[in-house]
C-alpha cells in the first residue's frame, strides 16, 4: 500500500471511530413520549350526585375532551353519579354514570349539586340570567336542590312574578284559540276547556297551578311561591311584596266565581 492510499485508509478509520458514538446516540435517541389521555382521578367529588342544569353544556362524551365523540345531550333534571375527574381543553370534566345505562364524560359546569358549595350561588345567578320556560325550569331545579338556601326567598318572589306574566299570555292565547261556538256545541262547561288548554301541560308537569276566572276568561298564578315566602320567611325583605301579590290575587279571584 503506497503512502497516499495508507493516508486515505487512516482518515477513514478516524472518521468511523469519531462518528460511531454519535450514530449510536441517534439510534438510541431520547425515549419517545407516549401521549396519555387524561384519566379519571379520585377526588372529594367522586361518588357525589349531580343534576344536569345547563343544557347548552350537557353533552355526554366518550372521552374528557371538547373534541371527543358525543354520546348524547342530556336533558335538564337528569341525575348523575360522579365517578372521576379530569381536565382537558381548559375545562374540568366529570366521568359520570347516567342511569339507566349511559356512561361518559360531561363538562363539570353543566351540572350542579350540594357537593360544591359555590353551586348554590352559581345556580341562583343562572336563574336570574335565563329566559322563558328555561328560567322557570331552572328555578324549579334550584328549589329542589337548595330547600334552605339564603337565596330562596328572592327567587320565590321572582318565580311568582314570572308565572303571573305567563298567566297573562295563557289568557290571550287560549281566548284566541278556543271558540265560543265550538265550546257551546259540545255541551261541556266552558271553564273545562280553558283548564284543559294544551299550553298548561308543561307547567302542570312541574307542579305549577293556574287559577281561571270564568267571568274575565283569564288565568292567574295560584300564588304558591308567594305564600311560601310569607309562611317560611316572615322577616325577609321579600315578605311585604309577597303579601301584596297575594292580596291582589284574592281581589282578582273573589270578584267572580272561580275554578281551580
Amino acid at each position: 500500500m503506497n503512502r497516499s492510499s495508507f493516508s486515505l485508509f487512516l482518515l477513514f478509520i478516524i472518521v468511523v471511530v469519531l462518528c460511531a458514538p454519535a450514530a449510536a446516540q441517534r439510534r438510541i435517541g431520547r425515549p419517545i413520549q407516549k401521549i396519555v389521555a387524561p384519566t379519571a382521578l379520585k377526588t372529594h367529588e367522586t361518588g357525589a350526585t349531580a343534576v344536569v342544569i345547563d343544557e347548552t353544556l350537557s353533552v355526554l362524551r366518550d372521552k374528557p375532551s371538547l373534541f371527543a365523540e358525543p354520546i348524547q345531550r342530556m336533558r335538564r333534571g337528569r341525575k348523575l353519579v360522579i365517578k372521576g375527574v379530569a381536565e382537558a381543553d381548559g375545562v374540568k370534566f366529570y366521568k359520570v354514570a347516567a342511569p339507566p345505562s349511559s356512561f361518559g364524560w360531561v363538562q363539570a359546569d353543566a351540572v350542579f349539586g350540594a357537593f360544591r358549595p359555590a353551586d348554590e350561588e352559581r345556580l341562583a345567578r343562572l336563574v336570574q340570567a335565563a329566559e322563558g320556560f328555561d328560567q322557570i325550569e331552572i328555578a324549579e331545579e334550584f328549589f329542589g336542590l337548595y330547600p334552605k338556601s339564603q337565596f330562596r326567598a328572592p327567587i320565590l318572589l321572582l318565580f311568582g312574578d314570572l308565572l303571573e306574566e305567563v298567566a297573562a299570555k295563557l289568557s290571550k292565547d287560549s281566548n284566541n284559540r278556543l271558540t265560543r261556538r265550538e265550546m257551546a256545541a259540545s255541551g261541556a262547561p266552558m271553564h273545562s276547556y280553558f283548564l284543559n288548554f294544551v299550553s298548561l301541560d308543561r307547567y302542570r308537569k312541574l307542579g305549577i297551578v293556574f287559577l281561571f276566572n270564568s267571568a274575565t276568561k283569564s288565568f292567574h298564578y295560584d300564588g304558591a311561591s308567594w305564600r311560601e315566602i310569607v309562611q317560611k320567611f316572615p322577616v325577609s325583605a321579600e315578605t311585604a311584596e309577597a303579601q301584596k301579590r297575594l292580596d291582589s290575587l284574592k281581589l282578582k279571584m273573589d270578584a267572580t266565581a272561580s275554578t281551580k
